[in-house]
């Protein structure tokens, strides 16, 4: 009888996902040991010190191309940088996070407080510091997106969908000062979740019955010579894109997209546009070039399809849209079908170009939901275009800042938007999809309205009664607010260091 072999573990190329998630459970050993008053320094101190840890271990595994546990988890170019983008992407999210929950009331409230009825109750609760588990729960989520990005075979990949998924419902509902709100952007999450994990999970059961196994490679393996019905094949893979769809707001998988970012507290929205767009498009690069490349002129056609409609979605509607949240939610729409254009060149620039993308628009809608966060009244965020009327000339230095990343958004070049754009659309059309890159011009020239829009509103209105004034921002949203204005700009003027990054590591291991 033969023994029982483990698999062979190389605890280096894990190092990234194993400091988060070490870190995440001495954070909620700290809620039970750490008094309260002290909890917002030590859990803050300790996510970034596990970030900046892991970020040093992706740079010491910089060319690393192997597979690990039995194949399960593939370290190569593309998860090494698309891991270090979360990290530094989730960095400044923690930022964000940390300045507004530090702050007497902050947009996150202790949960005790999430059960009290009486408007008394709910000052005495705002009167004391905001929920620290943010912070666990918060690494939680990233440790999870880094073995989203990294799973070599779909069982493993479903486990980190779950594993960064349930974090974020949880977060969602932390909101203080708009508690209904944020607790029905929190259900309709977590049911958006629930319907891409039980597609994700269909298609997995299908696509095990086509290949006999769920490693990409063998997966990969039965493409290129099946033995089994097709049928199997194509519905596996529609249920598993469907999933992965979901987590990257593509239409018509968009449905409460909007909804979720209006009502979860402005910087965890800020988290979920920039890191789990990452992640969403790690894991659908992985599977379309590693295990499905045999039949991409199948998949091709309908994806393109479905990058069209959301291209279309995004740019329309966000021209209807009068909160500030729901327009940015809109325009990470419109961004994500950009994106899915450069998953479908399907070539080298495809993969490089995308990677590009989602490090430029990661900065920039930081940056933007970082200034929503100071629009404020007595009564909390002032999300309502009206209201921002007239703010350029209250606070011009803060308009001039919005106005720049609503320009980038637009595609302006010397912004990373047109750098971004002009890289994924060359590649669309150097892999012959053509009629994709005639889709997204369009769409562009729909969906700089709204931002113009805005941009007028900023400074040719008059300021009212009930404009509201820009707060003074914190140490941390100014840095988080200086990263991302700095590297808009940068990945505009010279993109060129980013883009030879990006191509160095455009390459899969199987």
């Amino acid at each position: 009888m033969e023994a029982l072999k483990l698999p062979e573990i190389d605890y280096g190329a894990l190092a990234p996902m194993l400091i988060l998630f070490g870190a995440a459970c001495v954070g909620i050993v700290i809620e039970g040991l750490v008094p309260r008053r002290s909890r917002h320094t030590v859990q803050l101190s300790l996510s970034f010190l596990a970030i900046i840890a892991a970020f040093v271990m992706v740079i010491v595994e910089h060319g690393t191309r192997k597979v690990t546990i039995g194949g399960a988890v593939a370290v190569d170019g593309p998860t090494l940088f698309l891991q270090g983008t979360l990290l530094v992407l989730g960095a400044v999210s923690m930022m964000l996070i940390g300045e507004r929950s530090i702050e007497r009331g902050g947009p996150f409230v202790a949960q005790a407080a999430i059960t009290v009825g009486s408007q008394k109750d709910l000052r005495q609760a705002g009167d004391q510091p905001g929920a620290t588990e943010v912070y666990p729960l918060t690494t939680f989520a990233l440790g999870g997106m880094l073995l989203f990005v990294a799973a070599n075979d779909l069982l493993t990949m479903f486990v980190a969908l779950e594993v960064f998924s349930l974090p974020l419902y949880l977060l969602c509902a932390l909101a203080r000062r708009r508690r209904l709100l944020s607790q029905e952007a929190a259900l309709k999450y977590f049911l958006l979740g629930s319907y891409a994990s039980a597609f994700f999970l269909f298609g997995v059961a299908l696509i095990y019955g086509f290949s006999g196994g769920i490693a990409l490679s063998e997966v990969h393996a039965a493409v290129a010579n099946p033995t089994q019905s097709e049928i199997l094949l194509y519905g596996g893979l529609a249920l598993v894109a469907i999933g992965l769809l979901f987590k990257a707001a593509l239409a018509p998988f968009h449905v409460w997209t909007p909804d979720v970012y209006q009502g979860a507290p402005t910087p965890i929205t800020a988290l979920m546009a920039a890191c789990t767009k990452v992640a969403a498009f790690g894991a659908l690069l992985r599977i379309l070039y590693v295990a499905f490349e045999g039949v991409r002129w199948d998949f091709q056609p309908v994806l393109g399809t479905v990058a069209v409609l959301t291209m279309l979605v995004g740019a329309v509607l966000a021209v209807t849209q009068t909160d500030m949240k729901r327009l940015l939610a809109y325009s990470s729409i419109a961004n994500a079908g950009y994106v899915l254009v450069g998953v479908l060149a399907l070539n080298k620039e495809g993969l490089s170009s995308t990677m590009f993308y989602l490090v430029a628009y990661g900065f920039s809608v930081l940056a933007a939901f970082g200034i929503v966060t100071l629009v404020r009244d007595a009564d909390g965020e002032a999300t309502h275009l009206s209201r921002w009327a007239g703010l350029g000339r209250k606070s011009p230095l803060f308009a001039l800042t919005f106005s720049f990343i609503l320009l980038a958004f637009a595609g302006i070049p010397l912004t990373s938007g047109f750098t971004s754009k002009f890289a994924v659309f060359g590649a669309a059309i150097e892999g012959g999809q053509t009629w994709l890159v005639i889709f997204g011009v369009i769409t562009s020239m729909l969906i700089a309205f709204p931002y113009l829009r805005v941009i007028v509103l900023l400074w040719l209105s008059e300021p009212g009664e009930t404009t509201p004034t820009v707060s003074i921002p914190g140490f941390l949203t100014s840095a988080a607010l200086t990263i991302g204005v700095v590297a808009t700009l940068a990945l505009g003027v010279v993109p060129a260091p980013l883009i030879d990054l990006t191509r160095d590591a455009a390459q899969f291991v199987r």
